[in-house]
């Protein structure tokens, strides 16, 4: 058992969600899945999901809480290929796009980024990370070739 799992509260629904991700992520598994009656918010659902060997635990448990960008999943892309597939998969709130940040149909904010940035952001020099910075600023979805001319400049 990982000592940190992240735990994701969503309203309703619980099949819906699962089998939207599962359907995203095609490496992604449902691992446990329960009910529990009777609890403050009601009949609640939850499942334990793995993503990419992340695991995630959700629970459907009313309109209590909502998600908001304070939080967001991160996926590391390798290829622009891979960024365009998830975020044709996930995209569902175009007012949300911003610097590689979207948000889905269920609320939760993705950021969905090319892993090889964090190697420019590492080893770049100052203006070098000034320029990527300036050009990511601009994007909704990161354009890996954009980004890669800007750094190279």
């Amino acid at each position: 058992m990982k000592k940190i799992i992240p735990h994701l509260w969503f309203e309703k629904n619980l099949k819906e969600i699962t089998d939207f991700y599962l359907s995203v992520f095609p490496e992604a598994e449902l691992s446990k899945k329960t009910e529990l009656s009777d609890t403050p918010s009601g009949d609640v659902e939850m499942a334990a999901l793995t993503i990419a060997g992340q695991e995630l635990f959700l629970i459907t448990a009313g309109p209590v809480f909502k998600f908001n960008e304070a939080i967001s999943l991160m996926i590391y892309c390798e290829s622009q290929a891979e960024i365009d597939y998830y975020w044709e998969k996930l995209s569902a709130v175009p007012e949300a796009e911003q610097c590689g940040w979207l948000k889905d149909k269920y609320g939760l904010s993705w950021q969905v980024v090319p892993a090889m940035m964090d190697t420019m952001m590492q080893n770049g020099t100052k203006e070098q990370i000034a320029r990527l910075t300036q050009a990511f600023l601009q994007m909704k979805k990161f354009d890996i070739k954009k980004l890669t001319e800007a750094f190279q400049q």
